[in-house]
């Protein structure tokens, strides 16, 4: 794939098609970084594309940091081959050189725009003969190639558009393809590298389509065979919006940094896109790679409803905690975000053995969206254990002792078996047992011996997800304090 700047979700999209139809047909995955706009260089973004790939599970196999036998795979690092590629065509007058100056191009941008055409260059200097062209050199003048667009193009078969063909010298002028300081435009570099590169199938965004009868034209140029051009269509908000990189929300980084997983995003792209029999949530990458077919790929835009993704989210996110391996990963993430979170409020090493959190997260699995929800202020009771005082609590009901100790009973004799319906059942039918406390304030009081707060989740969820071994342990703190 071809990326410019850092990650986002159209070029993670364009990315995954390309490594989805290389797994299936046993192919190479090339990431070529394509820097020859000087301009528009973003440092570090080329070394964070490659971590970000990385991140989401779709390495590249020959990449500028992987290397591979076709490299260098920056194009800034290719200059020789694309200024030899250019004097080929220049050879063959299938390019020539170009002496307008900036400003007479901008004067004739300017005219086409009064007058409500679209700019293009009027070929000016395609007409030189090689003696105005040898005096103009000769007064050190400034220079770029063109290539020479002839009419008549021949149709090719997109691999997702079907047949296709741009007339593109009616509509545009010669195109400038090695600039004055040396760098090809992407239309050169483009060519000459899958050509040397032996790329044999080219998987890009739409907005391409319309010059890849150019490109064509550069290959027949060459007498080069091109490869197999399939164009993808547009990843757009639902509200079918360009998906906009200033909101700074569709950059990979900060799904990773929200604590997303690469799954759900994979997911999610390719399930508002196609390529794929059904629409189902929660395919994995295996899944998607035997399930993908390029033929599937329709025409029409991928609406992508980001909203969606906290659901894709916990789907991922539940299939990982039932995976004992990835389940693993999960309980170091969980422990070093309660240390993160809770780190000055003393969480109490028991409460980040690796047993405690395992129990929490399979317990809470299929209810949470995202790992860190766990840390929220609703699940602090899981982290921090409470210092509530005997006399707190006899506020509430003077039968402190009696409601403790028949709890106490409850759970130990319940241990195995605790389950929200169950405790809830035994909670009501415990409460008759006791004189003056009626229900509500009975669950005020256990609340505050288990969590210190007079708000959160029900009780008896608390108590499950705490297991036996926490609430007696905070029950008798309470009692004896």
């Amino acid at each position: 794939p071809m990326i410019t700047g850092f990650l986002h979700l159209g070029g993670l999209r364009t990315a995954l098609y390309n490594y989805i139809f290389a797994r299936k047909h046993q192919g190479t995955f090339i990431l070529r970084v394509e820097d020859t706009d000087q301009n528009r260089v973003v440092p570090g973004a080329a070394e964070g594309i490659e971590d970000m790939l990385d991140w989401a599970g779709i390495p590249p196999d020959e990449s500028p940091r992987r290397g591979g036998s076709f490299g260098p795979y920056q194009q800034s690092h290719r200059l020789d081959l694309y200024r030899r590629a250019s004097d080929v065509l220049l050879e063959r007058g299938a390019a020539y050189r170009c002496f307008c100056t900036p400003q007479r191009l901008e004067l004739l941008k300017k005219e086409a725009l009064r007058s409500q055409q679209t700019p293009r260059y009027d070929n000016r200097c395609r007409h030189l003969t090689p003696a105005e062209v040898a005096e103009k050199l000769s007064q050190g003048l400034d220079w770029v190639v063109r290539f020479r667009l002839e009419k008549g193009v021949e149709p090719f078969q997109d691999l997702v558009y079907g047949w296709n063909k741009h007339e593109v010298a009616d509509v545009e002028g010669d195109p400038v393809i090695l600039k004055g300081d040396g760098f090809p435009t992407y239309h050169l570099a483009n060519v000459v590298d899958d050509h040397y590169m032996g790329i044999s199938h080219v998987l890009r965004g739409t907005e391409w389509l319309t010059s890849t009868s150019k490109h064509l034209l550069l290959y027949k140029a060459f007498g080069w065979d091109p490869p197999q051009f399939g164009h993808l269509p547009l990843l757009l908000n639902k509200d079918g919006g360009k998906l906009s990189k200033r909101q700074g929300d569709i950059f990979l980084e900060c799904f990773a940094r929200d604590g997303y997983l690469p799954e759900a995003l994979l997911d999610i792209i390719t399930n508002c896109g196609s390529g794929f029999a059904e629409k189902q949530m929660g395919r994995t990458l295996e899944e998607l790679i035997s399930q993908f077919e390029i033929g599937r790929i329709t025409t029409h835009s991928a609406l992508l409803d980001l909203e969606k993704l906290p659901e894709f989210n916990r789907i991922h996110l539940t299939r990982h905690i039932e995976n004992e391996g990835l389940r693993q990963k999960l309980i170091r993430e969980l422990q070093l975000l309660v240390e993160h979170v809770y780190g000055d409020q003393q969480v109490d090493q028991e409460l980040l053995e690796k047993e405690y959190v395992e129990r929490v997260l399979l317990l809470r699995k299929g209810h949470i969206r995202l790992l860190k929800n766990l840390v929220s202020s609703d699940y602090s009771y899981l982290w921090v254990r409470p210092s509530v005082s005997r006399e707190q609590l006899q506020t509430i009901s003077a039968e402190v002792d009696e409601i403790g100790k028949l709890v106490l009973g409850l759970v130990t004799r319940q241990a195995a078996v605790l389950t929200v319906e169950e405790l809830n059942k035994d909670l009501r039918s415990l409460q008759k047992q006791i004189k003056e406390t009626k229900y509500s304030s009975m669950m005020q009081l256990l609340r505050l011996a288990l969590s210190g707060q007079q708000h959160g989740p029900s009780v008896a969820e608390m108590m499950v997800t705490l297991g036996p071994k926490e609430v007696c342990g905070r029950i008798h703190k309470a009692l004896s304090s």
